[in-house]
């Protein structure tokens, strides 16, 4: 069986808090966009995880494909039988799309119909929301409006159809933590709720990412990428979650020129 997990950006991300769980609650919106990793399983003698396409760092064991089957198992010990797992990566990791969340949350809803566990939309969510904070927005998988650490959704009415998104993934990894160390959290600059109100031509003036102002100053080229974005032609063009990945918003069928002499990634969605 074989399915197709997406990504997503963030449109806005303020940081608003420091919690006392060492956690940081967040308002931002959660978008998915159409570049997808390929995941697959088939039977086998002994339950592995294979991985192809571009390099995953750590352990197997620390994978969130891996994760979410050992913590099924551990429900369903006797209907989840032993798999081969194969995971081929294509969405970039340590670019802000949640590439390995949308991953682990896809073995879920995979293994569910897979073995036939009938397990709901509700309880797919408990599960995902055990192996990560942004893991059960692939379970809703519509543009949700995020508080909390990120877990905490309500859907949104956005539709960015009518337009084009061009994604820009340059060779930089940000991680996570260190992102997140460079904030003073502060209250949110705009209300997202009110963004299916907001013309999207409005948003260069109200939206933005906390991220942005920290990380382009670690990483100059980031900033460059979002200018040229703008310069040619975007509407609104902003980073992604901590970063590294950078997107526009364009007129239907319209892209920009993006020159630069470092290794880049470009997916454009018409």
């Amino acid at each position: 069986m074989l399915c197709f997990p997406n990504c997503k950006i963030n449109i806005g991300l303020y940081i608003t808090n420091r919690r006392d769980d060492g956690y940081h609650d967040l308002e931002t919106i959660f978008y998915p966009i159409p570049l997808c990793d390929v995941l697959e399983v088939v039977p086998a003698a002994e339950t592995q995880l294979h991985q192809s396409g571009l390099a995953v760092a750590g352990n197997t064991t620390d994978n969130l494909v891996w994760k979410a089957y050992q913590l099924l198992k551990t429900t369903f010990k006797d209907k989840l039988p032993n798999l081969n797992i194969y995971l081929n990566k294509i969405i970039p990791m340590g670019a802000g799309l949640g590439g390995g969340s949308a991953d682990g949350a896809y073995m879920l809803r995979l293994l569910n119909d897979y073995s036939q566990l009938s397990l709901s939309n509700e309880q797919l969510i408990s599960f995902a929301a055990q192996l990560g904070s942004d893991c059960p927005f692939f379970i809703h998988n519509k543009p949700q409006f995020a508080t909390g650490r990120g877990e905490l959704m309500k859907e949104i009415a956005l539709d960015l159809s009518n337009y084009s998104v061009q994604l820009i993934c340059p060779d930089v990894h940000v991680a996570t933590g260190k992102a997140f160390s460079l904030l003073t959290p502060k209250p949110a600059g705009y209300d997202l709720q009110q963004i299916p109100t907001l013309p999207v031509e409005e948003w260069k003036g109200c939206i933005s990412n906390n991220f942005e102002e920290p990380i382009f100053k670690q990483h100059p080229i980031l900033a460059t990428i979002k200018q040229q974005l703008y310069d040619g032609g975007a509407i609104y063009a902003a980073m992604s979650g901590s970063g590294s990945a950078i997107f526009g918003i364009f007129p239907k069928n319209q892209k920009a020129p993006v020159n630069l002499d470092v290794h880049i990634k470009t997916f454009y969605f018409a």
